[in-house]
């Protein structure tokens, strides 16, 4: 494994990432932009070795995919002798064992002891599609309802269940249509103080005036909100919501796409109020860097399209499904929920001192190693997107590789890899610190 230290040794970026961004610049598409611009070269554990030669502390990891950290040694292994074997040949031309053996591992791992089965896809995106097509398969309905601050991917379909405009909405439209938006629980938002119970209720009188329960083929939500700031819903309102659409018919789909995986301390976050979705949709840590996601859920909803109905060229690529099977080995090995919950502890901990001295921060919230701050004007709730961006160059200058979210843009969110030495995370932290503004 890479020493596991920051290391700076240039300017951020140094001159090797500026010349790369150059050639970046005149070679791909404008609309994909870059967050922080260096061209990482070796990563492992919980530091990226850039260009350069500058070793970053890893706050990201990749928007939570390599959490069993970079070139984990199983999933190496477990790549490379799939690639001496062969590459691809296509599931639904000539199958292959890793592709059961992960669908396997996914009935057994996600919640619930009912009959599952599993179909495996690239993105994140194309699992909650796909989700969405089994839903109205199975029921017959063509509504979908999704919630505010939610994000669920960039096709057509996903962006449409997406809730923010910029960057990912913005001009890309007409969207897919019969997706409708309920209310979420979002504690530190909430005008007057309300109970997960209550924020349910709420949700569930615009799902049946606005869109009616014999209606909906399907709720697709995420146990706690990625891109729109690490949103952790008040206890009870997942609960009260599957249990509305079960006593509706409705298909209750757990987007645990930034949150499965051993991330939020179980493996996956709808078991820490022991909700059972119909189905679920991942990615993400799902592979340890390779490209793979997964719709798994009850077999009578699984099973309800057509034969031929559900599928894709690269849909669980026999690379990916052998990256999948080291990954999950590691987090067995490893006991990366325990991994996570420790860091949990660390982060909210810190997190919370430096509220107390720092009056931008409005609130902390997270769970597991996925936790983030809400960044306001002082002695309000007013976002503050401004010191965010502030504060995360800042970070970014010193060798620590942050992300922001939040539909105001005003959310430094935390997700380290799950094997981040706890040195390397308090060092991170300290950076932080010196990042906020004190006023």
């Amino acid at each position: 494994m890479l020493p596991q230290e920051r290391r700076v040794v240039t300017e951020i970026p140094g001159p090797r990432s500026r010349e790369l961004l150059t050639r970046r610049e005149s070679a791909v598409a404008r609309g994909l932009s870059i967050m922080l611009p260096v061209f990482v070269e070796r990563a492992g554990g919980g530091v990226l070795i850039d260009a350069d030669g500058n070793s970053l502390i890893d706050f990201g990891s990749g928007i939570a995919v390599t959490s069993v950290g970079n070139s984990a040694e199983q999933v190496a292994a477990a790549v490379a002798e799939q690639v001496r074997r062969f590459t691809h040949t296509c599931m639904m031309v000539t199958p292959y064992e890793g592709y059961l053996a992960v669908c396997e591992e996914l009935n057994a791992l996600t919640p619930g002891d009912h009959e599952k089965r599993s179909v495996l896809f690239n993105s994140g995106a194309e699992a909650v599609e796909n989700a969405v097509k089994i839903a109205r398969a199975h029921t017959g309905r063509r509504s979908v309802v999704a919630f505010d601050h939610g994000y669920h991917g960039r096709t057509n379909l996903t962006m449409a269940l997406t809730a923010k405009n910029m960057p990912y909405k913005h001009s890309f439209g007409p969207f897919a249509p019969e997706v409708y938006r309920a209310p979420v629980s979002y504690p530190f938002r909430e005008p007057l103080p309300i109970s997960g119970e209550e924020a349910a209720e709420r949700a569930i009188a615009v799902i049946d005036t606005q869109v009616g329960a014999d209606n909906t083929a399907c709720l697709v939500i995420e146990p706690i909100q990625g891109e729109g700031g690490f949103v952790v819903p008040a206890p009870g309102f997942l609960p009260r919501l599957a249990a509305y659409c079960r006593d509706n018919g409705i298909v209750f789909v757990a987007d645990e796409i930034q949150t499965g995986f051993c991330r939020t301390g179980d493996w996956f976050a709808c078991e820490h109020e022991g909700v059972v979705p119909d189905v679920v949709t991942t990615a993400k840590g799902i592979a340890g860097g390779l490209p793979l996601s997964a719709v798994t859920g009850r077999a009578e909803i699984m099973d309800a399209p057509h034969a031929g109905g559900l599928g894709g060229t690269y849909g669980g690529n026999p690379v990916a499904c052998a990256a999948a099977l080291g990954a999950i080995a590691t987090m067995r090995e490893l006991d990366l929920c325990a991994r996570a919950r420790r860091t949990g502890e660390l982060l909210l901990t810190r997190l919370r001192q430096l509220a107390d001295r720092h009056p931008v921060i409005g609130d902390v919230r997270g769970r597991g190693a996925m936790v983030a701050i809400e960044l306001v004007h002082p002695g309000t709730k007013q976002p503050n997107p401004i010191a965010t961006q502030a504060a995360a160059k800042a970070c970014h200058a010193e060798g620590l590789v942050v992300l922001t979210a939040g539909t105001f843009g005003n959310v430094l969110r935390f997700l380290p890899p799950l094997v981040i030495p706890e040195d390397l995370l308090a060092q991170g932290l300290d950076i932080v610190a010196k990042a906020l503004p004190t006023d």
